[in-house]
């Protein structure tokens, strides 16, 4: 005969505040749907026309290896992921910031759009709002970074 386990209620609480559940899904989408588009944005920039605009392109490359980072650690459990998923998130943040503002101190210096540049307004400045989103989401479940 079978015993039947009753769950504990920590670990339903546990459950219900995982920063990967509910809401964090939806954050953890987001940021799927961004890897993708920035990762064939700039496999297809630097494959076809490297040599017009570099700086740009790797600038989008390495937002796709930030947001496919950003993803994975994301979607996981466990405190590991939780303080990569801070610092993906950190680095999005700063690279969002620092590419609007220099794109438009010297525009010259990037002669073709990423990601990032003009604050993510190619993208309905979602690349702003997004970190500040994940930041926000990741401050609210810093007590639960094993979830």
């Amino acid at each position: 005969m079978k015993k039947l386990i009753k769950p504990r209620p920590e670990a339903d609480a546990a459950a219900s505040t995982a920063r990967n559940a509910g809401p964090g899904r939806l954050i953890v989408a987001v940021y799927g749907v961004f890897a993708l588009a920035a990762t064939a944005r700039a496999a297809f920039q630097i494959a076809t026309k490297f040599d017009e605009a570099p700086v740009a392109y790797l600038l989008s490359a390495f937002a796709a290896v930030v947001y496919i980072v950003a993803t994975v650690s994301l979607a996981r459990a466990g405190a590991t992921s939780y303080k990569v998923s801070v610092a993906a998130v950190s680095i999005e943040m700063f690279g969002v910031l620092f590419v609007g503002l220099f794109g438009i101190l010297d525009p010259a210096a990037l002669p073709d759009d990423t990601v990032w540049s003009g604050f993510g307004m190619g993208y309905g400045f979602v690349p702003l709002i997004l970190p500040i989103i994940g930041l926000w989401w990741l401050y609210r479940h810093r007590g639960s970074q094993h979830a």
